[in-house]
């Protein structure tokens, strides 16, 4: 009982942390997910906090399903299947390729021996969907250059796992006789039969979901896909990252658009993106709790020859394979290179990978270090320029008109806002008539005057028609929430009006009307 009560007092500390950091960042212009690094990295020496680990077994089973799944719910079949390619050469080649060129530096330029050289480039060569995804989500990427980012950190989870559990294997003493064959043969089985898993328990939990109309059981059923996929592809031997991918896409794209009414995606979604908001805060935080940046000096060295193999290997990854991409599909400029190479961050899955060693693999401890050293160097120091690199690169920024608009919109709405607190104070007599009357025809002119300057260009007027529709809809479900609690509606006439306005929420802006 006091293991289970310190348990639950750690984590709701965490969470604790994790809230005040998320309100800190309203305000402070970092990443919430770096701002949790970079709390965790400076209270871990306070000491105040019990010893904090993070378990290859808490990340690999209990927080990367929910993740992965969660993007895979979310990303559109249609989107994925346009930049299959790009997609496809960076999360298969590229990991092989930089895994090749990561072991081949450190060999010859660190002196590290084949074998741990060969592990360090598959457990770093993967770049992390937890990192990734949270890190790019609301930086105004393309929505191609999104997908492509996305969909490869999914993708090369699966074969960052299967190279390193192959490395790892004859990196134990077995024999190595004929194994590039064999690990091709292993690679190919091990993601189909993934995806094949995932794809089957997909279509079952889909069809399954046809039959209710039930958020709650729905909610559950989509839980258990996701973490039912991942432990029976792990009994089946297969990619457990590729069948919690496969069934969230089939989930996502197919079971939502037949078998779920509209409050039970609205339900779903809500849920999924909790549940990563969760897991994400606290994947980063115990990130942070667990690197020690003493270590970390004492082996500056080592660490720093495994940044810089890093990097050029993903550099070689991206510019040398996006030539080949691009002369089979859709072009990805230089510009777009730029940026899959800087935002290759590394993360929690490699943490993992690093901790689950035996401990019998030589140079266990060195890997750790330098496993640690490119993760924190990758989201502090890359994770932190990201920004400043698309605004450079010309992303991220808002259209000159876009921009106006926003501008006469706000003044817009502070105006109307003085207007309405002018006529509270006179409600309640804390202006005279005269001062009040003077005061409202000046903002009333003003007021005049700013929406005539409005915009009405086409584009722009859609945008403010979307954004106030959603406004609407939340005051009318609010407001029929008021009307069943004070018993003037009857719950099951509350509950067909508000499922009358999900629909609404669901339909797109240009049918709305």
């Amino acid at each position: 009982m006091p293991d289970t009560q310190t348990t639950v007092r750690i984590l709701i500390l965490l969470l604790l942390i994790a809230s005040a950091v998320a309100m800190a960042t309203k305000w402070v212009r970092v990443p919430y997910t770096l701002a949790l690094v970079i709390v965790g990295l400076v209270i871990s020496p306070m000491h105040f906090l019990p010893a904090v680990h993070v378990s290859p077994d808490l990340i690999l089973l209990i927080f990367l399903p929910a993740l992965l799944f969660e993007a895979a719910w979310n990303l559109k079949l249609d989107q994925l299947r346009r930049n299959l390619l790009p997609i496809l050469v960076l999360a298969v080649a590229g990991v092989v390729l930089s895994t090749g060129v990561i072991s081949l530096i450190l060999h010859y330029g660190l002196g590290l021996s084949w074998r741990p050289a060969l592990l360090f480039g598959s457990m770093i060569s993967a770049t992390d969907p937890v990192s990734v995804l949270a890190l790019f989500k609301t930086l105004g990427l393309p929505s191609r250059l999104a997908t492509i980012v996305e969909g490869e950190s999914l993708l090369n989870d699966g074969t960052a796992v299967v190279v390193f559990r192959i490395i790892l294997i004859a990196a134990a003493g077995s024999s190595v006789g004929g194994l590039a064959l064999s690990s091709l043969r292993e690679f190919v089985v091990v993601v189909a039969c993934g995806l094949l898993a995932g794809v089957i328990l997909g279509v079952l939990a889909s069809t399954l979901t046809s039959y209710f109309d039930d958020h709650l059981l729905e909610i559950t059923l989509t839980t258990i896909a996701a973490y039912g996929s991942f432990l029976m592809a792990e009994g089946l031997h297969v990619s457990p990252v590729i069948a919690v991918l496969a069934t969230g896409l089939v989930i996502g794209n197919y079971g939502r658009q037949k078998g779920m009414s509209p409050p039970t995606q609205l339900a779903v979604n809500s849920f999924w993106e909790y549940a990563a908001f969760v897991v994400n805060s606290l994947v980063f935080l115990l990130i942070g709790l667990e690197i020690q940046v003493v270590t970390l000096a004492e082996n500056v060295w080592p660490v720093c020859w495994a940044i810089a193999a890093t990097l050029a290997a993903r550099a070689v990854a991206v510019y040398f394979l996006m030539p080949v991409s691009n002369f089979f599909g859709e072009k990805i400029s230089l510009r777009w290179q730029s940026v899959l190479f800087w935002g290759g961050l590394r993360g929690s899955l490699s943490i993992a990978l690093v901790l689950s060693l035996p401990a019998a693999v030589p140079e266990r401890a060195q890997l750790i270090t330098m496993i640690f050293g490119c993760v924190i160097f990758s989201l502090l120091v890359q994770g932190l320029t990201i920004g400043p690199l698309l605004r450079r690169l010309g992303f991220a920024r808002p259209e000159p008109r876009w921009r106006e608009q926003e501008l006469v919109e706000g003044r817009i709405l502070a105006n109307a806002g003085a207007l309405a607190e002018l006529n509270g104070m006179h409600l309640r007599g804390d202006v005279t008539d005269h001062v009040y009357e003077l005061t409202r025809e000046q903002l009333s002119s003003e007021g005049k005057l700013l929406r005539q300057l409005n915009p009405v260009e086409e584009e722009l007027e859609q945008r403010q028609i979307a954004r106030v529709r959603r406004h609407l809809l939340a005051i009318k479900k609010a407001r029929l929430a008021d009307l069943s609690r004070q018993g003037l509606l009857s719950e099951e006439v509350h509950q067909e009006l508000r499922q009358e306005l999900d629909w609404d929420q669901l339909k797109p802006d240009a049918e709305a009307d």
